[in-house]
């Protein structure tokens, strides 16, 4: 580890107020040492990691950590702060912050060396060591384990032992465990119980040190409680599975994560608590006594039989989603997971469609099946083709809008009623809100079913025919004979309201279509605007409103990555060099009406680049609606412009959008330089002599 840090990373002084500001303090020192390319590009990807989940711990510890293309090798910078930095512990500020940079690449052996300073972080024999250390080359040394954190032999040597059995391979692990129980054949019926035997999975988005550190603090606390546990860390340095016999032989499961758990199913049956990784961290000893506690009642995961006590087994609706997420965050997630599966059917069949108009022109849609009539050298012949292979491809957009929200809520035992449903939902004409009914519906229908307690003999055959045939009857009874047709008749209703606005009214509508385009870019509320514009144009006949809204969204939609392009070009210097590098590639995104083009920008400065995108996207889903352009395609960008009603205006319209939001961003900016360069220039505002020599100082957001 001698090559990951020194004393030129070291900064027992960190005057830093801010997460933000001592991330750039401790990335400067990184940067002079040529560990990091590209200051900016790093300290974004540093907040995006932020973004995703606190990296305060309790205990006054900062571990803010990324993965990064501007890191050349692996990195670590310390810094301590008198004053103390919030990052997000519920304890309070941190005052030891350990700044890790891995590169996008980095091999095993160098994040295994991370993993195990992750661990180290748990020893408070270690943190006392770097409160006290007055030598940066001593705290370096104590970081890098040159020399023990206490002058008790004795406690490093336990030190020492402690961290050779947290790195133990799980297979030595399950040795023990599996020889256990004929050990205990062997002992006098008087002989205590075996100890509670507990397999863990800890993981976190950049499974670099939260993933080590739980586990390592899961390890402390099952040897202070008497629990035997073995913990499979699944961080950037791979995993190795646990045995299947010490599976088999555990009496709880901990699953402590913040990404989804690897081949999850191999815990069905046992008790388990599922939390977020930070929780293994800060209360370890409390999840170990909720497993107990479960396992005392019965408790199992589905897959299992249920509780003795007679619990149902959990389901997917209790352990679906992240920890603490509620009914209504993970009803949003079952929809986006139907609509993320639904769009490349959108774009495949919209644009097979569109390529078919552009080739035969408008009555295309007339033509006599190709299977019929199909001349290869015919350029109407091959417009039939694309315009059918599209149209069938868009006759899946709602039986898969349902079989995978279904999917979300139930997993696949809801795929056959979830398209059955869908199915149902374009027989009755109940369209795509048919669909969402029926998926919901459909989820909900095998979930009930599943709690359903049923004799041993028949599990085998529970997901291949009893689940199908009982889900898709009950589903199919529902869309046929209860909801179908009056979900029907809300679907028409809808469309003759659409058909009916003009004047202001569609305008308004243009504008708030705009502005969910650009809220989120490419996220769900993009997502819902992005899904009630195809719905409309996904029939055989659409009518003028629904593509009017089409074509509103899609100019909204291209309107953030091209204003940022256009922004880096007219004042490139506002913006750094790996920004200016996004710049050029958002052209070609924007232009495509791929409106995740804009995310870097957004992420790396969002208070001015969001509110400016939506504000563009507004005036341009305006100008669109009042110019009465119309779309055909649900994708494409400007590679339609022939399908579009009114193309110059349309056109005039993105334009506009692009200028008011490159404008903004412009502004607003620039007025950050402004502030910026004067807090600079302020003599009074740092002792020159306590500035790192040929460093950035840190500057505000």
């Amino acid at each position: 580890m001698s090559d990951m840090t020194g004393a030129d990373l070291v900064d027992l002084d960190l005057s830093a107020d801010t997460k933000e500001a001592a991330a750039r303090a401790l990335a400067e020192r990184m940067a002079a040492r040529g560990r990091v390319t590209d200051l900016e590009g790093f300290l974004a990807d540093v907040a995006a990691r932020e973004a995703q989940l606190p990296t305060g711990l309790d205990g006054g510890i900062g571990i803010p950590h990324c993965r990064s293309e501007h890191v050349t090798a692996p990195t670590l910078a310390f810094g301590r702060s008198a004053r103390g930095i919030d990052f997000g512990a519920a304890d309070g500020p941190a005052d030891l912050v350990f700044l890790i940079a891995a590169p996008a690449g980095a091999d095993d052996a160098h994040l295994t060396i991370l993993s195990s300073l992750a661990r180290q972080l748990m020893n408070a024999e270690f943190t006392d060591a770097l409160r006290a250390v007055a030598d940066p080359a001593r705290a370096a040394a104590l970081i890098r384990g040159e020399e023990p954190a206490a002058g008790d032999e004795d406690s490093a040597e336990r030190a020492s032992a402690d961290g050779e059995d947290s790195v133990a391979a799980p297979a030595a692990a399950s040795a023990v465990a599996a020889t256990a129980p004929a050990t205990g054949e062997q002992q006098p019926s008087a002989a205590p119980e075996p100890p509670f035997r507990i397999v863990a999975v800890t993981s976190c988005p950049t499974g670099i040190a939260h993933t080590y550190m739980a586990a390592e603090s899961l390890e402390n606390a099952a040897r202070e409680a008497g629990v035997e546990i073995v913990v499979e860390t699944q961080g950037s340095a791979g995993f190795e599975r646990l045995e299947p016999e010490v599976i088999a032989a555990a009496d709880g499961v901990i699953l402590a994560h913040d990404v989804p758990v690897r081949e999850k199913d191999r815990f069905a049956g046992k008790p388990t608590v599922d939390t977020g990784v930070k929780a293994a961290v800060n209360r370890p000893g409390e999840l170990i006594g909720e497993v107990r506690a479960k396992a005392a009642r019965g408790e199992a995961t589905a897959g299992g039989a249920a509780g003795s006590a007679g619990m149902a087994a959990a389901t997917p609706v209790e352990r679906g989603g992240e920890p603490g997420e509620g009914y209504g965050t993970r009803l949003r997630k079952w929809l986006m997971s139907g609509v993320s599966y639904m769009v490349p059917f959108v774009a495949a069949g919209g644009l097979l469609i569109a390529l078919g108009f552009a080739i035969g022109g408008y009555e295309i849609d007339k033509a006599p099946s190709v299977t019929d009539h199909f001349a290869w050298a015919q350029a109407d012949s091959w417009a039939a083709l694309f315009f059918q292979i599209g149209g069938v491809a868009f006759a899946f957009l709602v039986p898969v809008l349902a079989g995978y929200i279904a999917y979300g809520m139930a997993d696949r035992p809801g795929l056959v009623p979830g398209f059955v449903g869908g199915s149902i939902a374009l027989t009755v004409n109940a369209g795509f809100l048919g669909g969402l009914a029926a998926g919901l519906i459909s989820g909900a229908v095998v979930l009930a079913v599943q709690r359903v307690r049923i004799p041993k003999a028949l599990r085998g055959i529970m997901p291949v025919v009893v689940i199908p045939l009982i889900s898709a009857a009950v589903v199919g009874f529902l869309m046929f004979v209860v909801i179908g047709k009056p979900i029907a008749s809300a679907q028409e209703a809808m469309t003759d309201w659409l058909d009916g606005l003009s004047g202001a009214n569609a305008v308004l509508l243009g504008a708030l279509l705009g502005l969910m385009m650009c809220f989120d870019l490419g996220g769900p509320v993009n997502k819902v605007a992005y899904t009630f514009a195809t719905a409309g144009i996904a029939v055989s006949d659409p009518s003028d409103s629904a593509m009017k809204i089409m074509a509103a969204v899609m100019a909204a939609g291209m309107v953030p990555p091209l204003a940022m392009a256009l922004a880096t070009t007219v004042r490139a210097r506002l913006f750094n060099a790996a920004e200016r590098e996004n710049g050029k590639a958002a052209w070609v995104l924007g232009a495509s009406f791929i409106s995740e083009g804009a995310i870097p920008f957004a992420a790396a400065d969002p208070l001015r680049v969001i509110p400016s995108s939506m504000v563009g996207g507004a005036v341009t889903g305006a100008l669109s609606m009042a110019f009465d352009a119309t779309l055909r395609a649900p994708h494409g960008g400007i590679f339609v412009v022939p399908l579009i009603g009114n193309p110059l205006l349309y056109l005039v319209a993105v334009a506009a959008g692009v200028c008011v939001t490159t404008a903004l961003v412009v502004v607003l900016k620039g007025l950050r330089k402004q502030a910026r360069d004067s807090v600079t220039r302020d003599p009074g505002d740092a002792d020159p002599s306590t500035r790192t020599p040929g460093a950035k100082q840190p500057v505000s957001a």
